[in-house]
């Protein structure tokens, strides 16, 4: 009898697959022995990107999730929303810097795709100095950054093709607006810094571009590079290989750059471990065979940002205050352990450290707002700027020459506001040069909720709820919950258009700031970190069940979303609790973080999530691996499984695992989908691709929620 039921329910699997016709994963099993634990790893095999059977299999589903979106009735719908939304703004600002009288920055005028580079002088005239979308014939390219020289004649800028990050650092000469012949690469970004004369750039050189390779992050190199030069003739600054006696890893990331008034120059180490590494030297040594470089912040330390104000070094810094204080120190003789401390520890978080040229900036952040406060690089003096209510941030323009600066304003329902900043006097004002300000329709029809709920082990988690007033709280709201909870990342209140498409279509939008993150400071951070990893997703499954037990919405109507570190939220999530959404979105996500390591990117992440050859460490990634966790014959909801073919963060055949995973061993009958982007990577500027990407989501996610709107017509 027993022989018979399981037959019964294996039988039942094959059939509802089938109905979906998925593309063929054949079970190709490799069992790995984990410090004692076997594990069985089905699809090893997809691993192998550049198999053609591996390739052909991603094209099949890039096809089936494609055919089986555009069944779907009101995708078109909301990603015309989307766009109309967005286009509501004349321009969108990304990026600002000054040298000189001039302002350089990046914008989107409305219908377009990327933003372009634009120049404007004192008299206020400007001028568009580069079309990333003329760059090349047939590509998307988007400017990653930009770094004008000193006195502002050469821009230097990297470029990326649709979201792939790495890609080149070209100049461009702002008299002539042409492009000089220089060409660095493979590079992240752009520069890392202009040299003492301004004839020269430093920049960080990749072994390669391909995303599928093991050596792409592998012995980073700190290069110079002199202009009107070969880059073959490019001077290796600084390396793991240069420098053995410094504690470089493979892994890590190297950048080398100057302090303002170019006396000394910096050595960064760095990995996703927020607590920094660096050394220092004399800039006079620059150019020397030997840099005599000396210990600047050590890990210990836990310093996490720090910024140089004349010749003083202000700092941030967990070090028995897990909410963060600031502290100050001589750039001569610099004492960290023995510091005066400028802004001591609070109730409430201090974030986002920047600096003018005898300014140092800060802010502190209760949740739901981020007040804005200046110290006097001179006296110490602390004020308050006046901004709005509301996540506030600042933004120097040109921190060498000056104190002038911005600051962005937003929230969950307001869109990005720019204001002039005046430093020295306080005064603050909408800006004339940045500003984009729109009003949306139906702002008023919206509300916010910041509560906290509790967790599985009764600590209390934060959880931000935006909804249409008038909706009725009865259980029958469709609610899309998204989550992150790594690297000690805040998910401060943001706007997107995307979420505000979706309060258009009264669905609830709501945010579970999971421990992992930093919303409450490091200890929230280090609460579910390696080992306590548990604690991102459990807090995450006790959101979910608060807001369908308070009836903001049910089980049948739940959408549950996680993007790439995420994906160990959510991945984790379902595994555990199947029966708690209708559909879940995995966008990018790491959901298979016992192969991790094997990644590109991976070894990097061994800060944050652990080591396979440490067996404490071992132990929280066998637990936070969603994969293995996947088992044969559950129910499970509707699933959308997202990657970008370009992707350098998380490896393409991660999420592809899962997917496969999934559509192999649920016997629900919901379908599981593998969205492949060819045009994408972990995400990319251009609107057509992010709004696109989205639309088809959110109507995938929406149609099994039984939305009015979004139907699978068959």
């Amino acid at each position: 009898m027993k022989t018979n039921v399981i037959m019964l329910l294996l039988c039942c699997g094959i059939y509802l697959n089938a109905q979906y016709n998925y593309p063929s994963t054949p079970v190709k099993a490799v069992i790995d022995n984990y410090n004692g634990v076997n594990i069985t790893d089905n699809y090893r095999w997809l691993e192998d990107m550049k198999n053609p059977e591996v390739t052909d299999w991603f094209k099949k589903q890039a096809d089936f999730s494609k055919n089986y979106i555009e069944k779907i009735s009101g995708r078109d719908q909301l990603f015309n929303d989307m766009k109309y939304l967005d286009e509501l703004k004349s321009e969108e600002f990304y990026n600002a810097k000054k040298s000189g009288d001039n302002y350089f920055y990046t914008k989107i005028l409305r219908g377009e795709k990327v933003a372009k580079l634009y120049m404007r002088n004192s008299a206020g005239k400007e001028k568009l100095i580069f079309d990333p979308e003329k760059y090349v014939a047939g590509k998307t390219y988007e400017i990653q950054d930009f770094s004008p020289s000193k006195d502002g004649s050469i821009l230097a800028m990297g470029l990326a093709e649709s979201g792939a990050e790495i890609g080149e650092s070209r100049f461009i000469d702002i008299k002539t607006e042409k492009l000089l012949p220089d060409v660095l690469a493979p590079v992240w970004g752009g520069i890392s810094a202009w040299t003492p004369d301004q004839k020269s750039v430093l920049y960080i050189k990749l072994q390669n571009k391909d995303n599928t390779s093991n050596d792409m992050l592998r012995d980073m190199r700190s290069m110079k590079h002199t202009l009107g030069t070969e880059s073959a003739k490019d001077v290796e600054i600084a390396s793991r290989m240069k420098n053995p006696s410094l504690p470089i890893k493979p892994e890590n990331w190297i950048a080398t750059y100057f302090t303002d008034d170019y006396k000394l120059m910096f050595l960064a180490i760095g990995s996703v471990k927020n607590e920094q590494l660096v050394y220092y030297a004399p800039a006079s040594e620059f150019g020397s065979p030997v840099i005599n470089w000396k210990p600047f912040i050590e890990y210990n330390d836990e310093i996490t940002n720090y910024e140089v104000v004349g010749n003083k070094v202000f700092f941030l810094t967990h070090k028995n205050a897990p909410n963060f204080k600031i502290g100050v120190t001589d750039l001569s003789k610099p004492d960290f352990k023995n510091a005066k401390t400028v802004v001591p520890e609070g109730k409430n978080l201090i974030a986002r450290l920047t600096a003018t040229k005898n300014y140092l900036v800060y802010g502190v952040a209760n949740g739901m707002n981020t007040e804005i406060y200046k110290v006097d690089g001179n006296n110490l003096q602390i004020s308050k700027i006046p901004l709005p209510q509301g996540s506030n941030a600042v933004l120097p323009l040109n921190s060498r020459e000056g104190d002038e600066a911005v600051a962005v304003n937003y929230g969950w329902l307001n869109p990005y506001v720019f204001y002039d900043l005046s430093l020295k006097d306080n005064k603050v004002a909408v800006s004339k040069l940045f500003n984009s300000k729109t009003v949306y329709p139906n702002q008023g029809e919206f509300v916010v909720k910041e509560i906290e709920i509790k967790s599985h082990d009764g600590t209390m988690v934060p959880l931000s709820i935006i909804y249409p007033k008038n909706i009725k709280m009865d259980g029958s709201n469709s609610l899309y919950l998204d989550g992150y909870g790594s690297y000690g990342v805040s998910m401060f209140p943001y706007f997107s258009e995307a979420n505000y498409a979706l309060l258009r279509q009264n669905v609830i939008v709501a945010v579970a700031h999971v421990r992992g993150g930093g919303e409450k400071g490091e200890s929230w951070h280090k609460a579910a970190f390696k080992g306590t990893k548990e604690n991102t997703w459990k807090d995450y499954i006790a959101c979910a069940d608060y807001l369908v037990n308070n009836k903001y919405t049910s089980k049948d109507k739940l959408i549950g979303s996680g993007m790439s570190a995420g994906g160990i939220l959510i991945g984790n999530a379902v595994a555990e609790r199947p029966d708690l959404f209708a559909a879940i979105i995995a966008e990018v996500g790491c959901t298979n973080m016992l192969r991790m390591e094997t990644t590109p990117n991976g070894p990097n992440q061994i800060p944050e999530f652990g080591a396979l050859g440490n067996p404490e460490d071992l132990k929280g990634l066998i637990a936070m691996d969603a994969q293995h966790k996947i088992k044969e014959n559950v129910k499970y909801p509707a699933v959308l499984v997202r990657t970008g073919m370009n992707d350098p963060r998380v490896i393409p055949w991660m999420p592809a695992k899962f997917a496969a995973t999934m559509q192999n061993n649920s016997t629900s009958g919901k379908p599981v989908l593998f969205y492949v982007d060819y045009e994408n990577g972990h995400f990319t500027q251009d609107k057509n691709v992010t709004y696109r990407n989205y639309a088809d989501m959110y109507a995938f996610a929406l149609s099994q929620t039984n939305h009015p709107n979004f139907k699978y017509l068959k």
